[in-house]
């Protein structure tokens, strides 16, 4: 019996392990070509990296570890990056929470042509509903969409609020997005905007889930994080008339562990090949 329940005790210890590393890795590298019907004619292909949940905490992603990230993004040497939420973090078990200056300070090293647009995060927002991470951000280069949209290259960002907090306002995203002109994408933290959205918006860029964080060998993840389950966990969802692409992202939440959901970032290529 001892030494079953010292094997017990190991086999944890290995998992726990496991998770600590595989949530402290480098992010994989995913990699998509998007064609867009309505790409403008003459424009060239766009490059643009999808980014989210940073969690900038504690002990698994200090911003150290972010300004690892900022240089593995400036090698792909993006014209645009994309952040789709949750750059703070507050968790239940945390060795160290940054304020939104520190966790925000390494992504003025971000080197895009077309600079850097973020959404904010249910985590980017306190239980009040208040956040101060908007003026943080732009003295570091980022432009924040709080429901509206700008235009970058070919492309149109509209940018959604986040939906936790009460803040996503679909009329004034889609009257600002409607007063610019080229293809349109969608930017949110969670993909659970996605089914509310008009059939304009055919593509959606969100991250929140996590993968899961936890994805069990054949279970897969308990948890998504999501009010549609399992629909947007993770990855490209083809769906009748929109695409939704959710990102695993760089930080954790809860627990600083990654189990079958390695971190990842998404290294778009936009561009007008016919489908």
């Amino acid at each position: 019996m001892k030494r079953f329940l010292l094997l017990l005790a190991a086999i944890a210890i290995g998992i726990l392990a496991l998770g600590y590393h595989t949530a402290t890795r480098d992010p994989v590298v995913r990699r998509l070509t998007v064609h867009l019907r309505d790409w403008p004619a003459g424009a060239p292909p766009m490059r643009v990296v999808l980014l989210s949940d940073l969690h900038v905490a504690g002990p698994d992603t200090p911003p150290s570890r972010l300004a690892r990230v900022v240089a593995q993004v400036n090698a792909l040497r993006p014209d645009l990056v994309l952040i789709a939420g949750d750059i703070e973090q507050e968790r239940t078990i945390s060795t160290q929470v940054y304020s939104g200056a520190e966790a925000s300070a390494p992504l003025a090293g971000l080197r895009a042509r077309l600079g850097v647009v973020a959404v904010l995060g249910n985590h980017d927002y306190s239980n009040a509903g208040t956040t101060d991470l908007p003026p943080r951000l732009a003295a570091n280069g980022v432009t924040v969409l709080r429901n509206q949209a700008v235009r970058r290259g070919a492309l149109t960002i509209a940018g959604a609020d986040d939906l936790y907090h009460g803040k996503f306002r679909l009329g004034r995203m889609t009257r600002a997005a409607a007063a610019l002109p080229g293809p349109v994408v969608v930017l949110s933290h969670t993909p659970d905007v996605a089914p509310s959205l008009p059939p304009s918006f055919r593509l959606v860029l969100a991250g929140h889930t996590h993968c899961g964080q936890i994805a069990l060998p054949l279970i897969g993840p308990p948890k998504t994080a999501s009010r549609y389950g399992r629909r947007f966990t993770c990855g490209l969802i083809r769906e009748p008339g929109r695409d939704v692409l959710v990102t695993a992202g760089i930080g954790t939440s809860g627990v600083p562990l990654r189990i079958g959901a390695v971190p990842d970032l998404w290294l778009l290529t936009f561009d007008g090949a016919t489908l």
